[in-house]
Parts: C-alpha cells; structure tokens; sequence
C-alpha cells in the first residue's frame, strides 16, 4: 500500500475534457475526478490543441459544437498530432451524421447530450482500455524485430 496516493495518481486516466459550455465542463470535471480519473479541461478546440501539445492523455472527450471550431476538424488535428489517442464526441441532440462523420474521422465513440456520468464513466473506460491494448501490442510487435 503506498500511502502517497503515488499508485492511484498512476492508476488514473488523463482525460482532456473539451467543451465550450464552461458550467457544463466545470460540473463534469468535478464529478469525474471523484472517480479515478484526472480531468483537464479546454473550454475551446484551441486550448484543446494548445493543451495536448504540452501534456500526455489516455482519452480525450471532445464535444462537437464549439464557437471557435467545429469538433470534427479539432478531431482531425488531434488524430494527426496523437493517432493512436481514443477520442470520444459528445453531440447534441439529432446530431448523428455529425457523430458518424466523426467515427469515420477516426473518433472511438460519441454519446448525445446530455448524457449519464455512468455511461460516460464507461466509454472512458472502455477507450482508455483499448489504447492500452494497442499500446501493448505494438510493444510486442517491436520486440520481434530485434
């Protein structure tokens, strides 16, 4: 037992949390970071890119209609800067073509607004789990080649 926290501090996922609804983003970052995971937040898709250019994240959770830039084109940036980092949308209401055009953009998943913390707790999880599975392979495959 390490009475740091130092294990737990490991255990947690780093989340870029980006959204321009400020009191949306604040509320959910609280409640997220009660759960094992390490929010930050960007409330516009630059400060998003700004953000990941200086720091490490497990997964991203992007919503997709921002003031300053659409979330598929912060998408696509993000992909090309961190191909492998599981991206999940959050789209409002009636914004399923948008969410697919996502998907094909390269994101892990989405989910419509507003959704339920366990559900999202979820996805977050389950994207955090596949990266490290991908991660882990590509490991794998590097080490036959020597």
């Amino acid at each position: 037992m390490d009475p740091s926290g130092k294990d737990a501090e490991k255990k947690a996922i780093r989340l870029l949390l980006v959204d321009d609804e400020k009191g949306f983003l604040d509320v959910l970052s609280n409640r997220l970071s009660r759960r094992l995971i390490h929010p930050t937040k960007a409330y516009s898709g630059t400060q998003a890119i700004q953000t990941l250019r200086k720091q490490d994240f497990d997964v991203v959770v992007l919503d997709l209609k921002m003031e300053d830039m659409d979330g598929i084109e912060v998408l696509k940036i993000i992909k090309r800067m961190v191909p492998d980092l599981p991206v999940i949308l959050l789209t409002g209401h009636g914004s399923q073509t948008a969410a697919k055009e996502g998907l094909l953009a390269g994101a892990f998943d989405f989910l419509t607004k507003p959704c339920e913390l366990v559900e999202l707790m979820e996805k977050i999880k389950d994207a955090h789990e596949h990266q490290q599975k991908q991660s882990e392979n590509l490991n794998f495959l590097n080490l036959g080649k020597d």
